[in-house]
């Protein structure tokens, strides 16, 4: 997870049907938008571009019972299903980090090693607590044959991509500074998938690689 930076207008058709009985929250136009402020992937398990896109809301609204919830933009968030059949467990009930607002990588360290993820929280509060566990089990829960399948390909796909970064850098350290610097520049931007992953490893190894601290602002 990583700070993500929200259009501030909300989409026309929010205010329209918010207004009927049985509006929906998930018009084109606000589709549309939550693609474009979260760079098309999952804002909690970071996988891009996404094939079941799914609204999610942040705050659960109990069947539009809190109804001000369902159509307010800021509560809106590009989610894939499978991360958001997880997030259903009530006991992340407004407790999951709001990352238009805080800067989830001041709050983590998402960690892969050894074909697991590992999400730790850096701060004592429940709701980073809980945000850790929850992104941990979108890649490590493994109750159902569904889940298992979803946890496994997000971890075949993050393992491809750490090992593009851990090509990159070694070639970054063997001289190659100019030709890879440019490429270590997208793969670490907040908009790249597994985002969150990669920069936790360059900002720990930081060391040895200082010219590319100034990629992790």
């Amino acid at each position: 997870m990583v700070k993500i930076e929200r259009t501030t207008a909300p989409p026309a058709s929010l205010e329209i049907q918010k207004k009927l009985k049985y509006g929906s929250y998930s018009e084109p136009d606000v589709l549309r938008q939550l693609k474009v402020d979260f760079h098309g992937k999952c804002y909690l398990c970071e996988l891009g571009p996404l094939s079941d896109v799914e609204v999610e809301h942040l705050r659960p609204h109990y069947g539009r019972k809190r109804k001000e919830l369902v159509f307010d933009w800021n509560n809106l968030f590009y989610s894939c299903r499978h991360c958001n059949s997880m997030k259903k467990s009530s006991r992340y009930d407004d407790h999951i980090l709001d990352c238009c607002i805080v800067d989830p990588e001041k709050r983590l360290e998402h960690r892969y090693v050894d074909g697991h993820v590992h999400i730790s929280a850096i701060t004592e509060d429940v709701d980073t607590q809980l945000t850790a566990e929850l992104i941990e089990s979108c890649f490590e829960n493994t109750n159902t044959g569904v889940r298992e399948i979803g946890c496994q390909t997000r971890i075949n796909d993050l393992a491809g991509t750490m090992n593009t970064l851990y090509f990159s850098l070694a070639k970054y350290q063997k001289g190659k500074k100019a030709r890879y610097f440019h490429s270590l520049r997208n793969q670490l931007s907040r908009g790249s998938k597994f985002a969150a992953f990669k920069r936790f490893y360059v900002r720990s190894h930081i060391a040895d690689y200082p010219e590319l601290e100034s990629l992790l602002n």
